[in-house]
Order: structure tokens, then sequence, then C-alpha cells
């Protein structure tokens, strides 16, 4: 069972780093196999939540589009986007240049560079849950909340570390989160 610590400090105050929580809960008898960071790798100066203000059609591609982004600076970027889904007052996730992302086409983790594409310089991107190692999703852009604040940090929305705890069958008050986080 996966249990986010984020969702453990709802309840409880965390002292200690996840692997030392790791270790303790172990101790105390419930069983945690490992911890897993999820979107702990991402650049919080690089990578983080923007808000589309502006969408063009891109000029010399049909199914292209221009993306105004704003960044919460008092900038804002236009970037070249593919994804099915981007529209006007979204908040999403983008990578400035320079920030490290999985390359769908290679596989392999790669820094953002700039890109032509079509005639048009795309100096940033418009982010899907592949792009950012969070999942196997890359049908569209990653679509946050509407109440994530333009400019922060995006592993302050993504960023968490996970333990996978092996429930014993003599510990079913510890099938929940509330249940973990009162042991």
């Amino acid at each position: 069972m996966l249990i986010p610590t984020s969702w453990l400090t709802r309840y409880v105050k965390l002292s200690v780093d996840p692997k030392e929580l790791a270790h303790q809960l172990t101790m105390a008898g419930v069983e945690v196999e490992s911890v897993e960071q999820i979107g702990m790798h991402l650049d919080p100066d690089l990578v983080v939540v923007g808000e589309i203000v502006k969408l063009e059609p891109h000029p010399n591609a049909d199914r292209l589009q221009l993306p105004t982004v704003d960044l919460g600076t008092g900038e804002s970027i236009k970037v070249v986007c593919g994804a099915p889904n981007v529209a006007v007052g979204q908040k999403v996730a983008f990578a400035k240049l320079g920030a490290r992302l999985l390359n769908t086409h290679s596989g392999r983790d790669e820094p953002l560079r700039p890109a032509k594409i079509r005639g048009f310089e795309s100096k940033g991107m418009v982010c899907s849950i592949k792009e950012l190692s969070l999942g196997e999703d890359n049908e569209g852009i990653l679509v946050l909340d509407p109440d994530a604040v333009v400019g922060s940090p995006l592993i302050d929305l993504v960023g968490d570390n996970l333990l996978n705890i092996a429930v014993t069958p003599n510990r079913p008050d510890c099938l929940s989160v509330l249940g973990v986080a009162r042991e």
C-alpha cells in the first residue's frame, strides 16, 4: 500500500526525513518496504506553474498552437504546443530552458533547449505528465488545479515521498492513511 508523506502531515507533524520515518515505522511493527520519490527531481527554478493567457494557431502547421504563458513574474513566453487539450485560462506545468525533462522520442532525460518548430522558435515548454517523468500519460498537457499559484515551483504541487507499506494480516488498523498516522 502506498502512503504519501504529504497526506500523513495532515494528521501529524513529521520532524524526520522519509527514510528515518520508514525505519521508525518498521521498528514499530509497520513494515515499510521502500520509499519512492515522486516529482522531487524537478528543478524549482526551472519548472513552474504557468497560466495560459493567450492561444493562437501556428501559422505554418494545422495541429500546432502558440500559447502565451504567464509565469507570474511579469514575464510571458510564447511557445509551440501540439497538445489537443490546451486552452486559455488553464494553469499548467511550464519548463524553462535548461530544465531536465524526458525526451519522449529518445527516452532519455535531457536539458530543454530552444527549438525552431515550423519557423517559430520555442524557448520553453508546456509539459505532459510523461515529459515530467510523473507517469505514462502523454495524451496532452498536465492541467493543474485552478487554485495553483502562478510562478510557484511545480515541485511544491507534485513532489512527494511515497511509503510502500506491507500491511500484515495482524495490522488491519494500518490499511489507511489515518491508521498509519496514528502509528
